[in-house]
């Protein structure tokens, strides 16, 4: 063996060596996740310049030749992939080879609470139940949770019902528990446009009491044009020092669903209960959509200052305690 074979031996090892040493360290320049759609028919070339121009990986020729040398080139599979920060390019590569993460779609409806959202959620086999209520509990608090603003405002020992944000979602069917919560915080985060912020500031009130006042009614009232005429009752009767009285709120501590609540019920000891205590119930009672957020935070002026809501979905409004007793007789009576 000649000296300029052994020396162009040793060059290989060394390019193999810095090949192999860089390919498994994270190359990656973006931040949380990149979500890639990999189509039918694209090869190792294609999909390195597509990871290369979506920041995945730094260099599309060490795709390329890792590919090459771990011969799983033709192993490559078609499908949609979520690449994390951290992911070495062997990571890479290894989620690439293989069929690609099922994507299921999740319908969070408006209006559900942490309960509601974790036993939808364990049923369609989503993430873990007791790590979803974890999480929704504030017991663990990853930074990935408390990153964002309205949650580290919220006061010390409240949850995160009320911004599980309700809409129709994608998710993997090995997302964890905090891809879940993640995903439904950023949503959250999109819905506080200017205008909503604003009308916050406007309000003279938190954020978060005015998701406590949201969430009361969207579980109370079906029609944005009530929604607006309750908002404005719930806080003048709050401005003036009376109680709430909310069904909703004996619900939320029962798990009872029914329109009607019993004497006994409102004599429950919890700070949620809106006829035991005056003020607002010490968290929100249910994750409210858009429009409730916007109608707790334009509340329209009326001479009413009671509601009740009619088996038949009315809401009807009352100005005394005489006509809204007479109300009750009338719509909710047995």
């Amino acid at each position: 063996m000649n000296i300029s074979y052994k020396k162009f031996l040793l060059i290989l090892f060394v390019i193999i060596l810095y090949v192999f040493g860089y390919t498994m360290l994270p190359h990656t320049n973006f931040s949380g996740e990149k979500r890639i759609v990999i189509e039918k028919g694209q090869g190792p070339r294609n999909i390195g310049a597509m990871l290369k121009k979506e920041r995945v990986i730094g260099l599309k020729w060490a795709f390329v030749a890792y590919v090459a040398f771990t011969n799983t080139a033709s192993y490559l599979q078609p499908g949609t992939y979520v690449f994390r920060e951290d992911a070495s390019l062997p990571a890479i590569v290894s989620m690439l080879t293989q069929s690609g993460r099922k994507e299921i779609t999740i319908t969070i409806p408006e209006g559900w609470s942490v309960a509601d959202i974790v036993q939808y959620l364990k049923e369609k086999s989503v993430a873990s139940a007791e790590d979803l209520r974890a999480l929704a509990e504030r017991k663990d608090r990853p930074a990935a949770v408390e990153r964002f603003l309205f949650v580290q405002e919220l006061p010390e020992n409240a949850t995160l019902e009320g911004y599980l944000f309700p809409d129709t979602y994608r998710v993997f069917g090995d997302a964890t528990a905090e891809d879940v919560i993640v995903k439904m915080l950023e949503n959250f985060e999109k819905k506080l446009s200017p205008d909503v912020t604003s009308a916050v500031e406007m309000s003279g009130r938190s954020l978060h009491e005015n998701i406590i006042v949201a969430s009361l009614i969207e579980k109370e009232v079906a029609t944005d044009e009530d929604r607006v005429l309750v908002s404005g009752i719930l806080w003048k009767r709050f401005k003036n020092g009376m109680p709430l009285q909310v069904d909703a709120t004996i619900n939320y501590i029962t798990g009872n669903r029914t329109t009607t609540v019993s004497i006994a019920d409102t004599t429950i000891e919890s700070a949620y209960n809106t006829y035991k205590y005056e003020g607002l119930p010490t968290g929100p009672i249910a994750n409210p959509g858009l429009e409730a957020i916007r109608a707790a935070l334009h509340p329209k002026a009326s001479g009413y200052f009671f509601y009740l809501s009619a088996p038949d979905g009315r809401t009807i409004f009352s100005k005394t305690l005489d006509e809204h007793n007479i109300a009750k007789a009338k719509y909710l009576r047995n």
